[in-house]
């Protein structure tokens, strides 16, 4: 397939990125630009791709050998493992330029003089020499009355306000940078989030919605998931606590001064509030402080169809899904007297009518919410689970404990953030 030498930035995004045999590398995610003070032509300065392990790292453009409708080509498979750091003077093209207010005098499109427009997309093109430049800007008006204006491909010379100041005007749009992000897990959308300057960073995080940022918070390190907590408006940052897992907002706002932690349980709804005041009475690094209080509870007189139905609810981690728990009413935690444990498999081999109360498993030992870490490890690991229950004296029902839970109180803090790799390696070739 024949190579091209101009190509529009945002074509770019998602296409995957191949070594000189053929081995694929990963993803591009991202174009950077160099942008000065000094009004002179953007030069591209290279990509960044996201491994096939997520790390985001940046490779120098005069690495691609061929840009292709399909595929982006470099010329060596050894790259660098540096997690991408954003310098002084490089701008991302999907994460700052695009959606950037500039002005066009370019006389051959006088119905733009004198207009905002916004910034669609960048045309980057190869010279002589192998560099890459900017030469071509497409923009559209903003926006009115909800009608979508036509897209304007204007050369670069005459668009003004493509300059770090212009960058860094506030109120810019993000809409194209969140069509980026659709159809990409929590934890890929976290990544993206964590390489944006603070500036746009607080754009998005503005332009998420409730469930969507509390899922993205989730994926972030604890230090960060403050941060962005304090950014937000109060009323809102009670919101976003609600849509989160109760023992993820539990750890927290136990990461928090416990007067700020309080501000925020004062603003969420009580049923809400409840389940994290339960689960921060406990010690963090306990089976009480790690479980979650919404486990699937099933009374004895469910079907097996209906349980089944349960652990299709695709808002259910798989750790999760892998046991249904049987109590007496009331069936919210904590709980009526607990009986025991299904598991999916089980409930996968038995006729749809069957009653979850005859095929319960009453010999598989209940965690304390005071078991330690070892504890728990040992748990699962001697009874080859990834999810367990957490039952008090009075044998209710308080919550059950998974495995990622656990990996994540057992990692290093800054595990998600971890440049331990070593720094150079070979993609291997796919078949």
């Amino acid at each position: 397939m024949a190579s091209v030498n101009r190509v529009y930035a945002a074509r770019l995004a998602g296409m995957v990125v191949l070594g000189p045999d053929g081995e694929s590398i990963g993803r591009v995610r991202d174009v950077v630009v160099g942008i000065s003070i000094v009004r002179q032509q953007p030069r591209v300065l290279g990509l960044v791709i996201e491994l096939l392990n997520r790390r985001r790292i940046f490779v120098p453009i005069l690495r691609v050998t061929a840009i292709e409708p399909g595929a982006v080509t470099l010329s060596t498979g050894n790259v660098s493992l540096r997690r991408f750091s954003q310098r002084p003077g490089e701008v991302l093209v999907l994460g700052q330029v695009l959606e950037t207010r500039v002005r066009v005098d370019d006389p051959d499109l006088p119905e733009l003089a004198g207009v905002d427009v916004v910034v669609v997309d960048l045309g980057i093109e190869q010279t002589r020499t192998r560099d890459w430049v900017v030469t071509r800007v497409a923009v559209r008006p903003q926006r009115r009355l909800g009608r979508r204006s036509n897209v304007s491909q204007v050369d670069w010379q005459h668009v003004h306000g493509l300059t770090p100041s212009g960058l860094a005007m506030p109120d810019q749009g993000v809409a194209q940078l969140l069509e980026q992000f659709e159809g990409q897990r929590a934890v890929e959308v976290a990544d993206a989030i964590r390489e944006l300057p603070d500036k746009r960073r607080h754009e998005v995080v503005n332009a998420l919605d409730d469930e969507r940022l509390a899922d993205v918070l989730q994926e972030l390190p604890e230090d960060e998931q403050v941060t962005v907590l304090h950014q937000l408006k109060t009323d809102r940052a009670a919101d976003v606590l609600e849509a989160m897992d109760p023992d993820d907002a539990a750890d927290l706002l136990g990461t928090m001064a416990p007067a700020d932690a309080e501000s925020f349980l004062r603003r969420m709804d009580p049923e809400d509030s409840e389940d994290v005041r339960r689960l921060l009475s406990h010690s963090p690094n306990t089976a009480g402080g790690l479980m979650t209080s919404e486990p699937v509870v099933l009374a004895p007189d469910t079907t097996v169809a209906e349980a089944l139905a349960r652990v299709r609810d695709p808002d259910l981690t798989p750790a999760l899904a892998s046991l249904v728990f049987v109590v007496r009413p009331p069936t919210a935690t904590p709980t009526g007297h607990y009986l025991g444990c299904v598991h999916t498999q089980r409930l996968l081999r038995e006729p749809p009518a069957t009653l979850v109360s005859g095929i319960v498993d009453t010999d598989l030992p209940n965690l304390s919410p005071e078991d330690s870490l070892g504890a728990l490890t040992r748990y699962f690991a001697a009874y080859n689970l990834v999810c367990g229950p957490v039952v008090d004296d009075q044998n209710h029902l308080l919550g059950a404990v998974s495995v990622d839970d656990v990996l994540d109180h057992l990692l290093p803090d800054n595990w998600r953030e971890n440049e331990s790799e070593p720094l150079i390696v070979t993609a291997e070739k796919t078949t």
